[in-house]
């Protein structure tokens, strides 16, 4: 297992012979949309769109995230106590949590969370973007994979390339951006998309990034079936042909 991570650095390109991942298949419609391009910081993705939608990146400007004071007329709205120390920080810039973290603002404020990933079917209840942004002072990029359930032959593999490629885009788009991954507990649906990521980064099996993400946040713990699809992404997303499940 690693006890460490190597200097963090981002790709040009993606992982994967290269490319990006083309399509993204778990519209709530049905269809599947582009994700071929990079995304440009705090845009906002919806997923009935044929496109991650894309804003300017005038919205990410100096000051940096940590100097920005709440502006006027900011709701009232403070960090809650049962809530707290539920983001772990995996790597530099990149956490997981609960539900519970993801739809507290204040949090999202404290920790200058730039970047949502949802692996939930149910959608986070956050303020609208509007009244969201008076609380950042920014709209925060979101991508949400509704169709895995937190059971072990639940369909993760196929989204891996998706999650993977976002968290990439993020770090390459800003060199502030801060990306929150979670799943209703922040067990294991979250611990194996972050774990994927690891492994197309620095070239761990899913043991060690598995095993690293657990030196981190205690409670991680993804179940078998989607450990065996990280050892199938190794394989058919990241070309690892020799990876035997168990080493």
């Amino acid at each position: 297992m690693p006890s460490g991570f190597p200097p963090y650095t981002i790709p040009t390109m993606s992982y994967h012979n290269g490319l990006w991942p083309q399509t993204v298949t778990n519209s709530p419609s049905g269809g599947s949309s582009s994700a071929s391009s990079l995304l440009t910081p705090l845009s906002t993705v919806t997923r009935s769109s044929s496109h991650y939608s894309q804003s300017s990146a005038s919205h990410f400007k100096n000051p940096p995230l940590s100097q920005r004071p709440y502006r006027p007329g900011t709701p009232n709205i403070s960090p809650s106590p049962t809530s707290r120390n539920l983001a772990s920080e995996i790597i530099p810039r990149l956490y997981i949590s609960d539900l519970s973290f993801a739809e507290n603002p204040a949090l999202l404020r404290t920790y200058h969370i730039t970047h949502i990933l949802s692996i939930l079917p149910e959608s986070l209840s956050l303020p609208p973007d509007a009244e969201l942004r008076l609380i950042l002072g920014y709209t925060p990029v979101r991508l949400q994979i509704r169709d895995v359930e937190d059971f072990p032959f639940a369909e993760l593999a196929a989204h891996l390339p998706t999650t993977t490629g976002f968290i990439q885009a993020a770090f390459k788009a800003n060199p502030e951006s801060r990306v929150l991954v979670h799943c209703v507990e922040g067990i294991s649906r979250s611990v194996s998309v972050v774990a994927a990521f690891l492994m197309a980064q620095y070239g761990w099996t899913p043991m060690e990034a598995v095993g690293y993400v657990k030196e981190k946040r205690k409670i991680a713990n993804p179940n078998f079936g989607f450990v065996k699809q990280l050892y199938e992404y190794g394989r058919e997303a990241l070309g690892k042909r020799g990876l035997i499940e168990g080493m």
